[in-house]
């Protein structure tokens, strides 16, 4: 880029779905407010995320990144927090012991509050109103009050942000991580499956593996690795006037810019213009960010992207996050993977298999377990047969008992969906949907793994 980088350079750029505010005043008096708050997250913690999704970039590691399609202030308890914050815990414990690599813990979780939409405005019985665009800009209901966009909600936004990172930080490091409690928990999934005697050698090898830990001394006293995690927060990058107020130069980092709303940042598909704001914006900062690729993603705009955003090829700051669709993965994927490996752009590749395979049924948005699995193992044996690596999956999911996406063990249906369809945006995996792909990912990642060291033993 020719032009030099500041917090407020996107402001000369193209932007798209941005709200507009009534109340040009109110904006810019929240945004100087919001600049006076103390950060959210801290440069040395996104340095260490960076670290590790370089490993996970390099096949060392793998990303688990998970959470709410858009967090909402009514939903806002400790129970939703910890609930899906334990599923996480469970998912990464099974992918961990079935891809042989540590779980890189990354949840869509304090902070995703704002939603990219396909139109600006919504029309019920002849009236049109600002289509609802997360709890930050905007509430659901249906009313003009409700739909009209209002700065003070990115100061709730804050604050609930703030909270529930507080009680992230609580229990990843006060015993609720604890490796032995999680397993407990597994136990009890593979016990409710209808596909018990599929998992149960997982949870059984899972069990001895502790058991033998213990007998060596390595214990949840002894050991603090046990008991504790790290977990780090994302969201995307979307309302830019939240994210510039949330930007810092950290006395510590002087030089270098951060974008203290969360961890990692990504941008998404609507908005990945190469000379459009998001870009602009993200361009600048130092945390790993992410883009997703999506399947009208031309290759020579990926590779002007990767350059615009990681000009110096840094391992670990870039990630590509794709979400094409089952039924487009195999014909969009390969020529990608094929351009950033021959031009040396180092990048970490995750699976979204969610956004991709969203239908209509019964009247409620849905998804297909089927074609998320389905999205999932494409990506993989993709990556085995262009010699790339797959770093991770990123998937919308709860902690709740909701039914919002079809299949999984439990057969939900069409006629389910009514039963607990909670979302206000997109359908997300329920636990035990999400806990029954961690350990499918986890039989793939394991037969790969003996694969390639027969592959080695023979040559």
């Amino acid at each position: 880029m020719a032009h030099p980088w500041h917090p407020a350079s996107w402001r000369d750029m193209p932007i798209r779905q941005v709200p507009s505010y009534p109340d040009a005043a109110a904006l810019s008096a929240m945004e100087a407010k919001l600049t006076r708050f103390p950060p959210l997250v801290f440069a040395g913690e996104a340095d260490r995320l960076t670290a590790l999704l370089a490993q996970a970039g390099e096949g060392k590691a793998f990303v688990l990144q998970g959470g709410d399609c858009a967090e909402s202030f009514a939903d806002f308890h400790a129970n939703t927090i910890r609930d899906t914050f334990r599923v996480l815990l469970q998912m990464a414990v099974v992918l961990t012991f079935g891809g042989g690599l540590p779980v890189v813990k990354l949840g869509r979780m304090a902070g995703q509050f704002a939603k990219p939409r396909s139109s600006d405005t919504e029309t019920v019985e002849g009236q049109s109103l600002p289509s609802y665009r997360g709890d930050i800009i905007n509430a659901p209901e249906f009313t003009e009050g409700a739909r009209t966009p209002d700065p003070s909600r990115m100061e709730f936004a804050y604050l609930q942000s703030a909270a529930t990172l507080n009680l992230l930080r609580a229990f990843a490091t006060g015993g609720f991580a604890d490796l032995h409690q999680v397993h407990q928990w597994n136990l009890g999934f593979v016990a409710r499956s209808p596909l018990a005697e599929r998992y149960a050698d997982i949870a059984q090898r899972i069990d001895e593996t502790l058991r033998f830990m213990a007998a060596c001394g390595m214990n949840s006293i002894t050991a603090p690795q046990i008991r504790e995690t790290e977990f780090y927060t994302s969201h995307e990058s979307l309302l830019l006037p939240f994210e510039e107020a949330m930007t810092r130069e950290p006395s510590t980092h002087q030089g270098r810019h951060y974008a203290c709303s969360a961890h990692f940042l990504w941008i998404g598909d609507r908005t990945r213009q190469p000379d459009g704001a998001h870009v602009e914006f993200l361009r600048g900062v130092a945390n790993p960010i992410g883009l997703k690729v999506g399947p009208t993603t031309a290759v020579e705009d990926l590779l002007r992207l990767s350059e615009i955003l990681n000009p110096n090829n840094t391992p670990g700051r870039l990630t590509f996050i794709t979400r094409m669709g089952a039924a487009k993965l195999e014909s969009n994927l390969p020529p990608l993977l094929r351009a950033i490996k021959k031009e040396g752009r180092k990048v970490t590749w995750l699976s979204d298999p969610m956004h991709g395979n969203t239908h209509s049924a019964g009247g409620y948005k849905t998804r297909s377990f089927d074609a998320i699995l389905q999205e999932v193992r494409g990506f993989f044996d993709m990556h085995e047969a262009e010699g790339t690596i797959p770093g991770g999956v990123h998937v919308e999911m709860t902690g709740q008992d909701v039914t919002e996406c079809l299949g999984g063990a439990h057969r939900l249906t069409e006629a389910n969906l009514s039963e607990n369809y909670a979302t206000f945006c997109d359908p997300r995996l329920n636990a035990e949907q999400s806990l029954e792909l961690a350990f499918l990912v986890a039989e793939e990642l394991k037969s790969r793994r003996a694969a390639t060291l027969h592959l080695r033993a023979a040559q």
